[in-house]
């Protein structure tokens, strides 16, 4: 009986976890929830990548609807958004702000340079600290803030075309109704 039992708790220890991993490969990782979604936006300043003597605070986010997206150059994640941040740029629809997460100044206004800037003001944070206090997990990250600097979304991964359609837009329009 006892061998029976020996033999018997690792098969079903084994079968849990093969349970257990299973259903996480069917979880979607950009449905984290953010304990910070209908709170102000944390308290921060730090300085502006392009202007290290001027300063990017909360207070920037406050009096219309805007989107902050955190990225990195060393992010490869961030390369295949950047094109849907200029689309969405372009479209005029809501000032996109950045912050530049764990950086190197240099390699980020190179980037910018290099593949455009979509963003009306990117604050630099290059320890990655304010970041912490927003909740990020890694790059790329966006929130979405109303008009009085209260987070009302995030999305953790690449924006597509579809996010853009499909999440963005369609909350960007509700929250601009709500504030009317």
């Amino acid at each position: 009986m006892r061998r029976r039992l020996v033999f018997i708790l690792p098969v079903l220890v084994l079968i849990a976890l093969i349970g257990f991993f299973w259903r996480g490969l069917y979880l979607n990782p950009t449905l984290v929830t953010s304990p910070l979604i209908g709170k102000p936006v944390p308290d921060f300043s730090l300085p502006r990548l392009h202007d290290p003597k001027a300063t990017f605070d909360q207070n920037r986010l406050k009096g219309r609807v805007s989107l902050v997206n955190v990225w990195a150059t060393w992010c490869f994640a961030c390369r295949e958004e950047q094109q849907m941040l200029l689309n969405l740029a372009k479209q005029n629809v809501v000032p996109i702000y950045g912050l530049d997460y764990k950086d190197d100044r240099q390699s980020a206004l190179r980037w910018l340079a290099e593949r455009g800037n979509p963003y009306t003001a990117i604050a630099f944070d290059s320890t990655g600290n304010v970041a912490i206090n927003w909740g990020v997990y890694g790059a790329p990250e966006t929130f979405l803030i109303d008009q009085h600097g209260i987070i009302r979304y995030k999305y953790i991964g690449p924006i597509t075309t579809e996010v853009i359609q499909r999440e963005l837009l369609p909350r960007i329009h509700a929250l601009r109704r709500e504030g009317t």
